[in-house]
């Protein structure tokens, strides 16, 4: 897994590289800081390997829980009030008070719930964003998805936007801190309470009211405990998301990554941290697996950080997947360490000759970290929205990515192997 890209060195680099990139390029937005989340925000991924999550977060407008004295807020926050009678991890946006200064979105959104309240729809919020004109010509959008706003520019470069409203939520923050745990540490717990919350534009699916809801979510604090488990524990998250990609293959998101990852942060939490290690990888994964059954079987799965949520609930699966999927996870605990070989991407690296293989990783590896440099010089080099291409450094940087393409060209070529253009390979290598 390492060599595929999944081991420690470049998963430190990616986290970094982003932390980067979301500094560079917030120090030249004004007003929507950007803040990049998901497998990219966590180092499990390479560049080009899955969608880029971005967190669009709207300033100047708080949303609080019940209890909280408003005359502590700035006069210059539009202040709504959280409504949680709505399904656990959701909430109903009261207006609460009105900032001097009115965002057009926000106003455009507001309802009227003919008993003297003012709502925040999520569903009119979504259709504001979505028409929401692009400064970028190559952008294309998609149809939306969810809370998010998906784009892309060219054939590899597909992003999931996501705008949201900051969150003061501490009792739930604190229910969460205050419960006994191996992990994470006490540090690191406080670390995830004092990066807050935030609300996006998404209801409970099967609620009557869920053009009116908001889902709460901790996305900066989830990424960081993601990027404090240890190199065992990311290993497994990251093949349980391979088997749920590459063997069940949901064809409506029924079952998804965060499945995974809540998941893993229960073994996490429940077990001594001097159980995950290396030689134990085999072990949480065949436990992992029996976690995903139970959760198939039952439809119960609780959100790590509100365990009221229930993230199986109106996942939208039938019986007969059901079924399906108990029956090829019960096959695949029984297979023991050769279930790894039914994921094309680890079997291709078993039965590949240790030599290539080596070589392949160390270009495969150059090339992602010339990518990210590339990435964060160009924010660098941004001026009124144009990059000085002339920049030594970015000439540099690119000099040096078509060397590395062009060494790949050539073995490739040597090996009697069909080559296309640069770019294919390119996209091959960071996939």
């Amino acid at each position: 897994m390492t060599r595929l890209g999944y081991g420690e060195q470049i998963r430190r680099w990616r986290v970094e590289k982003y932390k980067v990139f979301d500094s560079s390029m917030n120090s030249q937005l004004s007003n929507v800081p950007l803040i990049t989340a998901g497998s990219k925000a966590e180092g499990l991924t390479c560049f080009y390997e899955s969608d880029r999550d971005f967190l669009f977060v709207l300033e100047r407008i708080l949303c609080v829980e019940a209890g909280i004295n408003l005359h502590t807020i700035s006069d210059g926050i539009c202040v709504f009030r959280m409504d949680t009678s709505a399904y656990s991890g959701h909430c109903r946006l009261l207006l609460e008070r009105q900032a001097r200064t009115h965002s057009k979105v926000i106003h455009n959104a507001l309802c009227d719930n003919g008993q003297g309240d003012i709502l925040l729809s999520s569903s009119l919020f979504l259709d504001e964003m979505s028409a929401y004109p692009s400064t970028d010509s190559a952008l294309v959008r998609h149809e939306r998805a969810g809370p998010s706003l998906p784009t892309s520019i060219g054939r590899e470069l597909h992003s999931d936007r996501v705008c949201a409203l900051r969150c003061h939520c501490p009792s739930i923050l604190k229910r969460w801190a205050s419960r006994s745990r191996h992990w994470p540490s006490p540090v690191l717990v406080q670390k995830v309470v004092s990066l807050g919350a935030y609300v996006t534009a998404v209801g409970f699916k099967e609620s009557e009211y869920k053009h009116m809801e908001w889902r709460i979510g901790f996305n900066t604090g989830e990424s960081e405990l993601v990027n404090n488990l240890s190199e065992t524990q990311a290993k497994v998250y990251v093949m349980l998301k391979m088997i749920v990609k590459d063997v069940l293959r949901p064809s409506k998101k029924e079952i998804t990554s965060y499945v995974m990852k809540n998941i893993v942060f229960w073994q996490a939490e429940r077990n001594p941290q001097n159980m995950f290690y290396a030689q134990s990888f085999l072990h949480w994964l065949h436990d992992g697996l029996k976690a995903l059954r139970t959760a198939i079987v039952t439809q119960q799965l609780s959100y790590y950080m509100i365990p009221e949520r229930n993230l199986m609930a109106a996942s939208g699966l039938t019986y007969r997947q059901q079924s399906h999927w108990i029956e090829v996870i019960t096959d695949m605990m029984a297979e023991g360490p050769r279930v790894i070989l039914r994921l094309p991407k680890i079997r291709m690296a078993i039965v590949a000759s240790p030599e290539p293989m080596l070589w392949y990783s160390m270009k495969r590896m150059e090339l992602e970290m010339l990518e990210l440099e590339y990435m964060n010089r160009m924010t660098t080099c941004l001026v009124n929205g144009v990059v000085e291409m002339t920049d030594a450094i970015l000439q540099e940087i690119g000099r040096r990515h078509v060397e590395v393409l062009m060494e790949i060209d050539q073995r490739m070529t040597e090996e009697g192997c069909a080559v296309n253009d640069l770019t294919d390979i390119e996209e091959r290598m960071l996939k």
